[in-house]
């Protein structure tokens, strides 16, 4: 680690002076439905993108990130300087968490898995050497503008101490070994495997250790939840992701053949912990058989497949996929944003023009 890409502390809101475009405005790309997510890796293409107040186009060559807060060596560091540091890949899922605007009561599948590339955010800590006190690390995005109808000079989420100094956690400056894009928050965005999108500030220009929550609308007033523990309902933030699923094999709608006595079923289950399991139903739910689960190596979605014996009448066949995590949390079958994923396939009477 070369001590000449640490260059002195940038002067207040220098910051934003590398923004040389923008797009104004909420801007959202589904994904493909689940069956078009069969792929290990998403490919940029087919990942979603969310953006809340627009995208910002940046100088790359002039851009600077800031740390400073409560450590005892304040830097800022460019982009070549960040690039020379040990770099560390990591595979992971990207779930969008939804709208905060309005109730989280359906699944809707918007996630990926990709392999980021970049600086761990502990890296930039121990250089700078944190002070005590410290609790939090505020992340700054250059975005800005109108957002649930209130108006900001950035875009800003927070990170306790204790996940922003895990190795995993990424300055990132690379999506599926390319530089990243415009859309994707380039030229350097915040990467945190295991929690929702809305953690992961795009644009990156500043990481500010402080001793609380930071005081943005995007940390006090939206993404947060009720959870429920030991009877007492708790607010707290949107930040792990709970166990999730969705089948990409067989597609909703297909038609078997008369005579299939069974279905194939693959699909993908993701958590911030891991998967421990997931049960899978051919008859909408009546009866539960376990699939076959590959196992976790870094933060990526894990595949499921399982050979579903089918009832012997005819008829549609709803089939339901269910994770639960490595602590033994069980996705829920309905109601909420990570419900259960079914399809529903159908196997025609003998003799019917679609046999």
């Amino acid at each position: 680690m070369s001590s000449s890409d640490f260059l002195p502390p940038l002067p207040e809101g220098a910051e934003r002076s590398v923004i040389i475009g923008r797009s104004p405005g909420f801007h959202l790309k589904p994904p493909p439905a689940p069956a078009g997510l069969r792929d290990f890796v998403t490919a940029d293409a087919q990942l979603f993108e969310t953006i809340h107040m627009g995208s910002v186009e940046v100088d790359a060559k002039r851009w600077r990130l800031q740390v400073d807060g409560l450590v005892r060596r304040p830097f800022s560091i460019g982009l070549d300087g960040l690039r020379r540091l040990p770099s560390v890949s990591v595979t992971a899922f990207h779930e969008c968490f939804g709208s905060p605007l309005v109730p989280a009561d359906g699944n809707l599948w918007r996630v990926g898995n990709v392999r980021w590339t970049g600086v761990p955010l502990a890296v930039l800590l121990e250089h700078a050497q944190l002070e005590t006190g410290a609790t939090h690390v505020w992340s700054d995005g250059l975005d800005s503008g109108e957002f649930g109808g209130r108006t900001m000079n950035r875009y800003r989420k927070d990170l306790p101490i204790s996940k922003a100094l895990s190795r995993e956690v990424l300055v990132a400056y690379e999506m599926n070994g390319a530089p990243l894009t415009r859309e994707r928050g380039g030229p350097v965005r915040l990467v945190v495997p295991g929690w929702f999108g809305t953690n992961m500030t795009k644009w990156l220009c500043r990481l500010s250790v402080q001793d609380g929550r930071a005081n943005s609308p995007f940390t006090t007033l939206w993404y947060n939840r009720d959870s429920e523990h030991e009877g007492k309902v708790d607010r707290e933030p949107v930040w792990a992701v709970e166990p999730n699923s969705m089948i990409t094999h067989p597609v909703h709608g297909d038609t078997l053949s008369t005579d299939a006595v069974d279905v194939e079923v693959k699909g993908w289950a993701w958590s911030n912990n891991g998967i421990g399991g997931v049960a899978l139903s051919a008859d909408g739910g009546a009866t539960w058989q376990e699939a076959e689960v590959r196992p976790r190596q870094e933060f990526e979605w894990q595949q499921f497949a399982a050979t579903l014996a089918l009832a012997r009448t005819p008829g549609l066949v709803s089939i339901i996929a269910r994770a639960r995590d490595a602590n033994g949390s069980i996705q829920p079958l309905s109601g909420t944003r990570n419900e259960a994923h079914s399809v529903q396939i159908d196997r025609p009477l003998p003799g019917s023009k679609t046999a």
